[in-house]
């Protein structure tokens, strides 16, 4: 079998989400103008970013046996991502997260990670051939870190590119971080890594060199609205965003890692990679949900030949 296509190992989440006019202030009642469900979680986004863009995706992941696990199965499956690999948790619920997104599209996110925090080594091995068909690994850290090790090392016996979004932000064992060939922290993520201040790309470039120093091939520092910065041994480069209209924020990280990794499956260069991920990730952020803003391959051709 051909070695192609993306492996994800990560979490998987059915997101409620509130629009209001603003956020409440501690034991505030503030009124909400809409409610939605949405299927979601840093790992399910990033595979289903992904597969719309026309990537072949594998996702390992654990999930309870309940509806919300019958939606995000129906859903994921219907944007393209194979979910063979999936474990069935007998006694914890699927994850949830309860999102509240205020008028300027900015986001408050508060997850029950249910099953996804019993995600084990264990099941990493049980689906070991699936290393042997992808090209490359994306895991994140919404599952337990074991099994986020576990993954990255048997990517790494198996030759694949390892990309390692570093959400939720925590310090991270250095053996880990040298296994990965691409760190995607935001500038918050970065500065709990590093112990560093970073606010911006003199900041971010310092504390990604100590991280290089540290034995890191690459990191990739996203910055919101002012795009991202690519630190390697051989330098640095910024990447400028594309300027939209927000919507909702929610899942723009996760468009940026999925087609990043995309990217890189596809054989393109970093320097062709990551304007791409940036501006799959200005698409997302015009709609609302997490998988549902996820951009097809036509729309990204046809925004990037707008944005030209």
């Amino acid at each position: 079998m051909a070695r192609e296509g993306v492996l994800v190992v990560g979490s998987a989440n059915m997101d409620m989400v509130v629009s209001t006019s603003r956020f409440p202030r501690p034991g505030e009642t503030v009124l909400g103008r809409s409610f939605a469900m949405f299927p979601g979680g840093k790992g399910a986004n990033q595979a289903v970013a992904c597969a719309k863009l026309g990537g072949n995706v594998s996702f390992i992941g654990r999930m309870g046996r309940d509806v919300f696990r019958d939606r995000l199965f129906a859903s994921m499956r219907s944007d393209g991502v194979k979910l063979k690999r999936v474990s069935i948790d007998p006694s914890l619920p699927t994850g949830i997260a309860v999102i509240t997104v205020d008028r300027t599209g900015q986001n408050q996110i508060m997850v029950a990670s249910g099953s996804n925090m019993a995600l084990l080594p264990g099941d990493i091995d049980r689906h070991r051939a699936a290393f042997g068909e992808a090209s490359v690994l994306l895991v994140q850290l919404e599952t337990p870190l074991p099994a986020v090790q576990r993954a990255i090392a048997l990517a790494k016996k198996r030759k694949l590119t390892v990309i390692l979004n570093p959400a939720p932000a925590r310090r991270l064992p250095k053996s880990m971080l040298r296994m990965v060939d691409y760190l995607t922290p935001n500038e918050s993520e970065l500065s709990v890594l590093t112990g560093l201040v970073v606010d911006g790309v003199p900041s971010a470039e310092r504390a990604a060199r100590k991280l290089l120093a540290g034995g890191m091939k690459s990191v990739i520092v996203t910055l919101g609205a002012k795009g991202c910065v690519a630190v390697t041994l051989a330098g640095s480069r910024i990447f400028p965003s594309y300027q939209v209209k927000a919507v909702d924020t929610t899942a723009a990280g996760d468009a940026f890692n999925g087609a990043l990794a995309f990217g890189l499956a596809a054989d393109l260069s970093l320097e062709a990679a990551v304007p791409f991920a940036n501006a799959v990730a200005a698409l997302s952020v015009t709609r609302m949900g997490a998988q549902s803003s996820m951009p097809t391959m036509k729309d990204v051709r046809r925004f990037m030949g707008r944005a030209r």
